[in-house]
């Protein structure tokens, strides 16, 4: 595990960054007809969202 110190500004762009990255995986899943790279963008939403989790 690695532990990252991060200013309030810096983990507010991240949070940002992230929900951006979040709302885009959203759309691309929903139209995405390829089981496989649907699984994958799953999988990446996955980390994402326990990433951003984890800033709060």
């Amino acid at each position: 595990m690695m532990n990252l110190e991060l200013s309030d500004k810096q983990r507010t762009a991240l949070a940002d960054m992230l929900d951006t990255s979040l709302s885009a995986l959203h759309d691309e899943i929903s139209h995405t007809d390829t089981r496989e790279y649907r699984e994958m963008l799953r999988e990446r939403q996955d980390v994402l969202t326990e990433i951003r989790t984890r800033l709060h």
